[in-house]
């Protein structure tokens, strides 16, 4: 199956230069489809994904909020037109300075798992709204994230606790099942553990009023390291929801809105890179054996930042149906951390490739922008464009 629209299509054939093209259209249309599947339910992006003020912007005028995680990302959403009632500060990671600086520019809602920084949203953002994160187990998710974000369910109802003690707001639970999460039964245990707190927390007196439900909804046209399609369950995926979300309905106490946080979904498979190679070559290793390499002109370090954990998929305009030979295919830096597996990630390319020829890299639109360094081994970041109904 192809993820990929005919006008972001012909927008790499008609690019010149090295550039990543996002298409705006494609963003919407993703967008429109979480809101068919999740009735109710409002979405935050996620900016890390794609910090680009065109893509927020665009989101902005049809209604999608934002999942900021500093001040630096409130101000950029805020100049692109997102309002702050439709923005949280999503990270629990945040200093003094962080916390008062957001809550100065409207936040008025704030993520957070431990006593110390509930404490300090207390001090530097009075009166706030805080949800409790939830830590999930990962599992089943490309990246788990189960470590440095959540806390357990106990923890939660105490978190909670405290925050009415000290003039919060307790106003909801969060939960992340991982990015790029492809099992569902991910998001129904995530229902089972915010269905106790719940419980916990309505013995309590404490009543909620949302479920933040993080992101994890994974990109469609990614590849494993091996090479092999993902395909995620996404029918699954949104019936999980749905019926975790009908099934808090019947915990009493609480009136709950949903949130939900997509930035893979949203953006991956409608961002694609024009490259061009480097250089295909042959050498042999410190065994003997002979191998096929391709550098392309873009990798790890400006563009291509996940490429250890999945495989991009590649189109060689000019060499279509061209006879082939598997290679390693790697950036262009003097970094041997810059390539796609070596063990099991061969990819089969035109043997004819000759430097300066085109490359098109697909489903590469989340996280290509944020992680680029500014100039690793001197190679720019790449540029960035837009398309917007097949004009770029």
């Amino acid at each position: 199956m192809t993820h990929d629209t005919v006008p972001l299509l012909d927008a790499l054939a008609n690019a010149a230069e090295d550039q990543i093209v996002f298409d705006l259209p494609g963003i919407e249309e993703r967008y429109d489809t979480l809101r068919r599947e999740l009735p109710g339910v409002a979405v935050r992006f996620a900016m890390k994904a794609c910090p680009v003020d065109e893509v927020l912007a665009r989101l902005a005028r049809r209604g999608c909020g934002v999942d900021a995680a500093s001040p630096h990302e409130v101000a950029q959403a805020l100049r692109a037109g997102v309002p702050p009632a439709r923005m949280h500060y999503g990270n629990t990671v945040k200093s003094d300075d962080n916390i008062a600086d957001a809550h100065r520019l409207g936040i008025g809602d704030f993520a957070t798992d431990s006593l110390e920084d509930v404490t300090a949203i207390a001090e530097h953002a009075p009166g706030a709204r805080v949800f409790c994160r939830i830590a999930t187990t990962g599992e089943g998710a490309l990246w788990g994230l189960s470590h440095k974000y959540g806390c357990s369910p106990a923890d939660a109802v105490a978190v909670l606790d405290r925050a009415r003690e000290l003039g919060l707001t307790p106003a909801g639970l969060s939960v992340h099942v991982g990015s790029q999460q492809m099992s569902a039964d991910a998001w129904h245990e995530a229902f089972d553990r915010i269905a106790d707190v719940l419980v916990a927390l309505g013995r309590r007196g404490i009543c909620l009023d949302h479920v933040n439900l993080g992101g994890g909804l994974p990109a469609l046209g990614y590849r494993d390291q091996r090479g092999r399609a993902l395909d995620p369950p996404m029918d699954k995926i949104f019936a999980v929801i749905r019926d975790g979300m009908a099934r808090l309905s019947g915990i009493r106490g609480h009136r709950l809105g949903y949130v939900v946080e997509p930035g893979r979904y949203l953006v991956a498979d409608q961002g694609a890179i024009r490259a061009h190679v480097s250089r295909l070559s042959a050498r042999r290793g410190p065994g003997g054996e002979r191998q096929y390499w391709l550098y392309l002109s873009c990798g790890k370090f400006n563009g291509l930042y996940e490429m250890d954990q999945v495989q991009y998929r590649l189109v060689f305009p000019s060499h279509r149906d061209a006879e082939s030979v598997p290679a390693v295919v790697a950036g262009p830096t003097c970094d041997s951390d810059d390539a796609f597996s070596h063990e099991h990630g061969l990819i089969q390319v035109p043997k004819a490739l000759a430097s300066g020829d085109p490359v098109w890299v697909l489903s590469c639109g989340a996280y290509a922008t944020s992680y680029m360094t500014r100039g690793f081994n001197g190679f720019s970041p790449l540029p960035y464009t837009w398309i917007d109904g097949g004009d770029a």
